[in-house]
C-alpha cells in the first residue's frame, strides 16, 4: 500500500479529525487514525467508541489497496513541522511498518491491525433531513454555551432536538440557564426528537463557519446521528433519555419588561461583575423608570461597584439579582443591537429576547434563573 499526498492537505483533514481522539483511552487502537487506501480515496477515521468522524481525500498518486491504524499523535507532530510539500506513505501490509518519506528525510513508524479498529454502527430505519450549515452553526452557538455538566443528569449535557413539519427547534439547559432557538425555514417529514452530545457539535462547529452555505445532511435513528457534507462524514451515539419539560418552566406572564442596549448592558455587567462575590458572581440589577443600577459586592474583600445605566422600562420598581456569568453569555451570543428582559418578580426566571430578529425565520429565547438577593 503507497500513497502520495500534500501534507497541509493531509494535516488539515487530521487536524478535523484529532477533536475526536480522546487523551486517555481504554482501547489503544483508539490513539490511532485509521487510514484506508481504496477506489483511489483515501479515507481517514477516528473514533472514541461514542463519536466516530471520517474524512476522504483524494491522493496524488496511490498503488494498491488496504488499511491501516497509524498512531496519531506522533503523525500529527511531524506534519506540523512540514511546509506544503508533498509526502509518500510506503506501508508494508505484512510487517504492517510505514515509511514516510519528505524532501530529504525519511521517517518510520510501526502501525496496527486494522481489524481490531471500531466498526461503524448500521444504518438502519433511517430518517433524513437537509439544513443549510450556516443554520446548524448558528443553533450550535446559540445553545451549547447552555449544556449541563453535571454527570447525574446526563440528558442535560447534550442540546435537544426537535423536528416537526413546522419547524426545528434545539434546546439547551443546565436548570440554571436555558435557551430555545427555533427556525421556521427548516422543516422535517414527521415529527421526532433526540439529544445529541456536546462533542460532535464541537466538532461540526469547529469544521464549518457561520458563513458556509453548504448541505449538511442529518440522519437519525434511535441510537445514532449521521451528519455528512464536504468529504467529511460522523456518526454520534445519541444520549438515551427523556428531556425535561422545557416548555412548563419558561414563564408566560411576566409584567415587568426592561429595553436597553445589548452592548452597554454586556460592558457594564463585565465591569461591575470584577467586585462580585467570586463564588456567587451575583450582580444585582434595580430598576426604576428610566434607570437601570447595577451594583456587585464582596464582603469579604470591601469590594464594591456600582454603575447606572439609562433604559426604557414598564412595569413595577424591582430588584432583582443574576448570576454575571450567566448574562455575560447569553449577551455575547446575542447578535442583536437591543435585548428586552421580561421579569415578572425577584424569585421567577427573566428572560431575554431579541427586540427585532434580523432573520424572520429565526426564533431565540434565553432564560436565567435569579440569584435571591441578600438584602
Amino acid at each position: 500500500m503507497k500513497f502520495i499526498v500534500s501534507s497541509s492537505l493531509l494535516l488539515k483533514n487530521i487536524q478535523a479529525l484529532s477533536g475526536v481522539l480522546n487523551s486517555s483511552n481504554t482501547l489503544p487502537i483508539l490513539d490511532d487514525f485509521l487510514f484506508e487506501l481504496k477506489d483511489e480515496k483515501l479515507f481517514i477515521t477516528a473514533s472514541d467508541l461514542e463519536t466516530t468522524m471520517t474524512v476522504s481525500l483524494e491522493p496524488t498518486k496511490s498503488e494498491e489497496t488496504g488499511t491501516i491504524a497509524i498512531p496519531a499523535k506522533i503523525l500529527l507532530e511531524t506534519l506540523k513541522t512540514f511546509s506544503d510539500i508533498p509526502i509518500t506513505f510506503s506501508i508494508n501490509n505484512e510487517t504492517l511498518g510505514i515509511e514516510i518519506s519528505a524532501g530529504d528525510g525519511k521517517y518510520k513508524l510501526s502501525g496496527h491491525r486494522s481489524d481490531e479498529y471500531p466498526q461503524m454502527p448500521e444504518f438502519e430505519d433511517v430518517t433524513s433531513l437537509e439544513l443549510e450549515s450556516s443554520i446548524l452553526v448558528n443553533a450550535i452557538n446559540k445553545t451549547l454555551f447552555a449544556t449541563g455538566n453535571d454527570e447525574l443528569r446526563p440528558v442535560m449535557s447534550g442540546v435537544f432536538c426537535e423536528l416537526t413539519p413546522d419547524d426545528i427547534t434545539f434546546v439547551a439547559t443546565d436548570a440554571h440557564k436555558l435557551v430555545r432557538y427555533k427556525r421556521t425555514d427548516v422543516k422535517a417529514d414527521s415529527s421526532a426528537s433526540f439529544i445529541l452530545p456536546k462533542k460532535p457539535l464541537n466538532q461540526i462547529k469547529n469544521i464549518l463557519s457561520s458563513d458556509d452555505k453548504i448541505q449538511v445532511k442529518i440522519e437519525y435513528n434511535k441510537t445514532n446521528a449521521f451528519f455528512s457534507f464536504d468529504n467529511v462524514f460522523m456518526v454520534c451515539r445519541l444520549i438515551d433519555g427523556r428531556y425535561p419539560n422545557y416548555d412548563a418552566v419558561i414563564p408566560s406572564n411576566n409584567p415587568n419588561v426592561l429595553t436597553i442596549d445589548r452592548l452597554s448592558l454586556l460592558n457594564s455587567i463585565k465591569r461591575v461583575a470584577i467586585f462580585a462575590n467570586q463564588s456567587t458572581h451575583q450582580v444585582r440589577f434595580k430598576i426604576s423608570g428610566k434607570e437601570l443600577t447595577l451594583s456587585a459586592e464582596d464582603l469579604d474583600y470591601a469590594n464594591e461597584a456600582k454603575e447606572r445605566l439609562t433604559c426604557n422600562y414598564e412595569g413595577e420598581d424591582i430588584k432583582i439579582g443574576f448570576n454575571s456569568r450567566f448574562l455575560q453569555e447569553m449577551l455575547t451570543n446575542l447578535e442583536i443591537d437591543v435585548v428586552r428582559f421580561k421579569m415578572s418578580a425577584p424569585n421567577r426566571a427573566g428572560l431575554i429576547l431579541p427586540v427585532e430578529d434580523e432573520n424572520q425565520h429565526e426564533d431565540i429565547l434565553m432564560l436565567v434563573m435569579p440569584v435571591m438577593l441578600n438584602q
